[in-house]
């Protein structure tokens, strides 16, 4: 099949944490294409702001829902506000638990040595719980939002993005590579616990994409340079249990 008969159809709500650049904001637009409605969750200041307008434009455009908040999701109250809205939402189209998928990709941490010369320039305590609150933590504390207030039920899917820097050591990286270590580990945790109520949980381990939080990291052109130099092709056995995987969790239902 080909053109839209071959297309993927959804129907229902996603939330999309970060949903303003990057991998956010091309789920989000895909979701919509696909047909669901979105539900997004982004921080910007004045000067950023435009692009998630245009989001939201281009969503109901397509003649999706869209409903965008413009908060920090690592705040507890804010967070609260906004499933509360959401629920809101769903109860008045009488569509409650139709948050069909949540998507989880907030990048905002700190790039700082953990040893540095002189040591007042290394991570300091409340930057290392941040970027572990933001880009880790936060995941739990949403997805006890969606299930437990009935937002997210049986068939639903949470998606964490990762990357290969929770296994890595990069320059300045620390912080983050301890995040995304974290945000793997609270995925198989919630793959867990959310099996037996039919939702699953994966993280998705992307290539190297060229978006607003890679620039951030010191040494990217060089990241970039190499991820897309050509390598020669070398054959070696491999067992199974050796391999690194791509996405940790549970299976997709």
């Amino acid at each position: 099949m080909t053109g839209d008969a071959a297309a993927i159809r959804l129907d229902g709500w996603a939330l999309v944490l970060g949903a303003s650049s990057g991998f956010g904001e091309a789920v989000s637009l895909g979701l919509a294409r696909a047909g669901m409605n979105v539900f997004g969750v982004h921080l910007d200041r004045k000067a950023t702001l435009p692009n998630a307008e245009r989001i939201t434009t281009e969503i109901k455009g397509l003649g999706r829902e869209a409903r965008f908040f413009n908060v920090n999701a690592a705040d507890a109250e804010k967070r609260a506000e906004v499933a509360g809205e959401m629920q809101k939402t769903l109860e008045g189209r009488g569509e409650m638990g139709g948050v069909r998928v949540m998507l989880h990709s907030l990048a905002f941490g700190t790039l700082k040595l953990f040893i540095a010369d002189p040591m007042k320039d290394a991570v300091t305590q409340p930057q290392m719980d941040m970027t572990l609150d933001v880009m880790a933590h936060s995941l739990i504390y949403w997805t006890q939002e969606l299930v437990g207030r009935g937002l997210m039920t049986r068939g639903g899917h949470i998606y964490a993005m990762t990357s290969s820097g929770g296994a890595r050591v990069l320059p300045n990286y620390g912080p983050v590579s301890a995040a995304k270590a974290a945000l793997e580990s609270n995925i198989r945790q919630l793959a867990a616990e959310l099996g037996p109520r039919g939702i699953s949980a994966n993280s998705i381990r992307a290539r190297v994409t060229n978006t607003p939080a890679l620039q951030k990291i010191p040494g990217n052109e060089e990241i970039m340079a190499q991820a897309v130099s050509p390598r020669p092709r070398t054959w070696r056995r491999r067992s199974s249990c050796c391999r690194t995987p791509t996405r940790t969790g549970s299976p997709a239902t």
